[in-house]
């Protein structure tokens, strides 16, 4: 049995800053954390780049870092005076949050952790170990290494392909959303799911006045949290094929509430995934994912009433239609849509386009290095639907031919296509949690292994 004493995570977002949080509390060996953008290091992304009211979309209780500790978070928020169990805290206050825990097992475990402020392009699989290459021209080496590369920016709509214009935006992160645009101006969004929603706080919040028109194929926006009545959740996993499965919800809902029909899935929607063939996975992703999307990963009541606002202010207009053209016209875009159910097309001017349609998991099109060269030389691949990275249940990287490394593992949203419900925290904390337990041996020690 392999026994590492020193263990390489590459990426310090949410997932990659769990995971050494986590080795270090089951283990004694040594963890190096290499992240090149420091400033975000346990922030990621979606804490890191968040605005002040940008909120979760969760409630506290339930933000816990540790699966056995649930009310870690809560806690935290209620010491500081930042709010309660049932509060749905700022992504800042989480982001603090994440950096104290970093903090204080620093001080926990002198000695026995590193962080690199650096970009691993490459990594090297030998008999005894890897080694990670940096951009820097410096080495890591360790006894196994986890890539955690959270969420990888989107790719172009086809109509925006080759587009060279400043009014387009492919990252809605990367920038000022709203800098240099007046009231007599209108902004496009690409999707209308959870990026959508923070796009259009971020240009409120930066002082737009303009107008916002946010368009997907359904035109679905997330639905919000609410009050729940109590309810006994089913213990038993549902059986059958999706469209048996979509029949027993509906009823369901109509027995307890469709939040809490959706809600009593949470333990087991991994395993169903797991459990069904890629042809279902498939029809899911094209039909029903939408759907799912909306209900499952709900908004924060105080942010569902911004955008009600909004839209009867006539400032938010979400709509179902599809991008047939973009044209660039002086320093804005022309844009031609078709609505669902229509047959025409209709071009109208856009000062800004911004791309809400989430993040990027086909491997196939990512612009990462050491991804890239993982992925041609067979290290890694991509998996079956081209949502992430092919991993086993145990989060080990799959070859080319689908063998197991025992030596590299891959955590956080990219391993999507093994579990599918793996983006928020309650998921990845199960699975960085279950992983660094794997590799320090303590799920033996426990007999949990047995």
């Amino acid at each position: 049995m392999l026994i590492p004493r020193h263990a390489a995570i590459v990426g310090g977002g949410f997932s990659g800053t769990l995971l050494a949080i986590n080795l270090l509390r089951h283990g004694s060996l040594h963890v190096t954390l290499i992240e090149r953008r420091p400033d975000r290091l346990g922030r990621g992304l979606a804490y890191g780049a968040a605005q002040a009211d940008h909120v979760l979309n969760v409630r506290a209780a339930n933000m816990s870092a540790f699966p056995d500790r649930p009310d870690h978070f809560a806690t935290w928020l209620k010491t500081r005076n930042k709010g309660s169990e049932t509060s749905f805290a700022t992504r800042r206050d989480y982001g603090d949050y994440l950096c104290d825990l970093l903090d204080d097992m620093q001080r926990a475990a002198p000695g026995r952790f590193t962080i690199i402020a650096d970009e691993a392009v490459d990594l090297e699989l030998k008999p005894d170990g890897v080694r990670l290459i940096l951009a820097s021209g410096g080495t890591v080496d360790a006894d196994v290494a986890t890539i955690a590369p959270g969420n990888l920016p989107p790719h172009r709509l086809p109509a925006f392909a080759g587009l060279n214009s400043a009014a387009y935006v492919n990252d809605p992160w990367s920038c000022d959303l709203a800098e240099g645009l007046g009231p007599d101006d209108r902004v496009m969004l690409l999707g209308t799911g959870l990026t959508a929603v923070d796009s259009i706080l971020s240009l409120v919040n930066g002082g737009f006045e303009g107008s916002i028109l946010a368009l997907s194929r359904r035109g679905l926006a997330p639905h919000a949290h609410a009050p729940a009545a109590p309810f006994t959740a089913c213990r038993d996993k549902p059986t059958g094929p999706l469209s048996t499965l979509l029949r027993q919800i509906r009823r369901r809902g109509l027995e307890i509430g469709w939040r809490n029909a959706i809600d009593e899935l949470r333990p087991f929607t991994q395993d169903m995934w797991r459990a069904s063939f890629a042809p279902e996975r498939q029809r899911f992703l094209r039909h029903l994912r939408p759907y799912w999307d909306v209900h499952r990963h709900r908004i924060a009541p105080q942010v569902a009433a911004r955008l009600e606002a909004l839209c009867d202010e006539g400032r938010l207009t979400i709509m179902a239609a599809k991008i047939l053209d973009a044209v660039p016209d002086r320093d804005s875009l022309a844009i031609t849509i078709r609505r669902r159910g229509m047959t025409g097309g209709e071009t109208m001017p856009v000062a800004r386009v911004v791309n809400c349609t989430g993040p990027l998991g086909d491997l196939r099109r990512s612009s990462d290095s050491l991804l890239n060269r993982l992925a041609e030389r067979g290290a890694v691949r991509a998996d079956e639907l081209a949502i992430g990275i092919d991993v086993d249940r145990q989060g080990r990287a799959l070859t080319r031919d689908g063998e197991a490394q025992e030596r590299l593992f891959v955590v956080g949203p990219m391993t999507r296509g093994a579990h599918w419900e793996i983006v928020a925290v309650p998921d990845i904390r199960r699975q960085v949690w279950t992983l660094a337990r794997h590799i320090t041996g303590a799920h033996w020690v426990e007999a949990e292994g047995l």
